[in-house]
């Protein structure tokens, strides 16, 4: 019964985001919010039918320690639900992405117009630059920045180094950075398409990091921040232990 119920919302998740993508190319001439309220009508659709097809709810802890306004969100990334629930559960969530998503027909065209900051993950310093600088105007503005710090997707008991992208971007803006840990890996496979697991995803808002540490510091408390939630989160649903990474993350 769980493979039928996966294999419908997978069809159902492919044929509806194309159908909204064909049909988005149209708000492309209008304003930015109206793309906002489109894509977010996409986004809790997606959360409904996962709940009502697979049997997958979403249960959020720690809402306290979102702060009020702007506010970068690094969130543990364990699959393709992570990339989804943020557009469902926050106002105006701006994520960073890799830049290969933006040149995916007419889901790129849509995400470039939202707001989507991109990243070039071979261009060194000038692309880390850029995605600061962009991120740390939304900021201004008063938007909630979504970056996976992992700048990839692990499986759940896996770890991989953090990447410095999330220091640079807090320390060139004053809004807090809010650590999120999940346990999405265990009922959503890696990839779209993967079998859905019935159960409750997780979320954990974790307190804002202290604001004013060194780099280094910041990253390590990062990370043992998730991976500590998350660890505890994925071994309470039956999952294995989190291991640590293979390289060093350290930063000067």
């Amino acid at each position: 019964m769980t493979s039928l119920r996966s294999a419908l919302f997978n069809l159902l998740f492919l044929v509806l985001t194309a159908a909204t993508c064909i049909f988005g190319l149209a708000l492309l001439a209008l304003p930015r919010q109206v793309m906002r309220r489109y894509v977010q009508g996409w986004a809790r659709l997606m959360m409904w039918l996962l709940k009502h097809v697979c049997g997958i709810g979403l249960i959020v802890t720690g809402r306290e320690h979102l702060p009020p306004g702007p506010a970068v969100i690094a969130a543990k990334h364990q699959s393709a639900y992570d990339t989804v629930v943020w557009l469902a559960i926050l106002p105006d969530p701006i994520y960073v992405l890799k830049q290969e998503l933006l040149k995916i027909p007419a889901w790129g065209k849509l995400a470039r117009h939202y707001g989507s900051v991109a990243v070039d993950r071979k261009g060194g310093a000038s692309a880390l630059k850029r995605m600061v600088r962009e991120s740390a105007a939304l900021l201004t503005q008063g938007h909630q920045v979504v970056i996976f710090p992992e700048g990839t997707r692990t499986l759940p008991g896996h770890r991989v180094p953090y990447q410095p992208g999330i220091v640079a971007l807090a320390a060139a803006s004053p809004a807090p950075v809010v650590p999120v840990a999940t346990d999405s890996g265990l009922h959503w496979g890696r990839g779209a398409m993967a079998r859905k697991l019935p159960g409750p995803i997780t979320l954990a808002f974790l307190p804002p990091l202290p604001r004013g540490l060194p780099r280094a510091a910041l990253l390590a408390q990062l990370e043992a921040a998730i991976e500590t939630e998350t660890d505890r989160l994925v071994r309470a649903g039956g999952g294995p232990a989190v291991q640590p990474p293979l390289v060093d993350n350290s930063v000067g």
